[in-house]
């Protein structure tokens, strides 16, 4: 069932025990939006609960400062930012199959898995809609709140370069900076600073690129020789989708990232009319119209020509239609 901010307000209030579950291999979207949640209902004097079946990036680490991890048993359990159950990762989609009562994101391409999904397809981020929802809710925005929305609100528009960033991103942006949001840091730690490991892994990645479709394309595969060289892991790959998007001509950037069972991760980000969410759908993925991902399996060259042969009908279908 469909539902809106403020019937989701009204779930999330009558609930004394919750639990917010966050996308495996988490980015500053569904554990912005999930920790400032869990803080404003903490501070209402509920049990809230934030999980993630993997590792949190200590980049991250700031949102959980105050949040005990409490045991009990959730009379509500929430999914953040998650458009397909499977997100949550294997583990987590076999223990919480069937058993999602809310789902609080901002994909088109949401499964609608959950019992009741709040789903707003034209917002820029899933913090944008938890910020509102913590309006309804009449709950205090701390400045430890303001920074997780903000870490949401800036990690997806890429800083507010892309072309999802609407009047609406920036005016919630300046009223969470006006709360204390902690923005010089959360742009310097996402945006200004690499660590060694993450440079020594852009240079095998930009060594790697490749280009197709007369350079219309750039593709860039990770693979788990790389983090060994260089001593990365995927906790520091999602900058590297940002990439291929910047190279002049480039119309759709590709980065693809081996997974420790083999099996390869795509992140698609096109300019101008080209679906992203298109060519991911047709793979079993999802996300937005300038960003979305799948996931592939089989060797390594048949990912990369199964998400090309998807690529080259959608550059196709946009060469028709100008």
């Amino acid at each position: 069932m469909r539902i809106d901010l403020h019937e989701t307000a009204k779930i999330l209030l009558e609930s004394d025990n919750v639990l917010l579950l966050c996308h495996s291999h988490p980015d500053g979207d569904t554990l912005g939006s999930a920790c400032a949640l869990a803080h404003a209902l903490s501070a209402k004097g509920k049990n809230i609960r934030v999980e993630c079946s993997d590792t949190i990036p200590k980049d991250f680490s700031f949102m959980f400062e105050g949040l005990e991890s409490r045991e009990f048993e959730p009379d509500l359990i929430a999914a953040i930012d998650v458009a397909d159950i499977k997100l949550l990762g294997r583990d987590f989609e076999g223990r919480y199959q069937g058993k999602i009562d809310l789902c609080i994101d901002h994909h088109g391409s949401n499964m609608l898995y959950a019992d009741k999904v709040c789903l707003e397809a034209d917002s820029a981020s899933t913090a944008e809609m938890i910020y509102l929802l913590l309006g309804i809710m009449e709950l205090e925005i701390t400045p430890v709140i303001a920074s997780c929305l903000f870490t949401g609100v800036s990690t997806d528009t890429g800083c507010f370069r892309y072309s999802n960033t609407k009047v609406r991103t920036f005016e919630i942006a300046a009223e969470l900076a006006k709360l204390g949001a902690d923005t010089y840091n959360i742009i310097q730690v996402f945006f200004e600073t690499k660590t060694k490991t993450y440079a020594a892994l852009e240079r095998l990645a930009l060594d790697s690129m490749r280009f197709y479709f007369s350079d219309r394309c750039a593709l860039i595969c990770i693979t788990q020789d790389m983090y060994k060289r260089t001593g990365s892991d995927e906790s520091e790959v999602d900058r590297i989708s940002t990439l291929t998007r910047q190279v002049e001509g480039v119309l759709v950037g590709v980065t693809m990232r081996e997974l420790k069972d083999g099996s390869y991760k795509a992140s698609v980000r096109t300019h101008g009319d080209i679906d992203a969410s298109a060519i991911c759908k047709r793979l079993g993925g999802g996300g937005h119209m300038g960003a979305a991902g799948c996931t592939l399996l089989g060797t390594k060259q048949q990912a990369i020509n199964s998400l090309l042969k998807e690529v080259q009908a959608e550059i196709d279908a946009y060469t028709i239609m100008k």
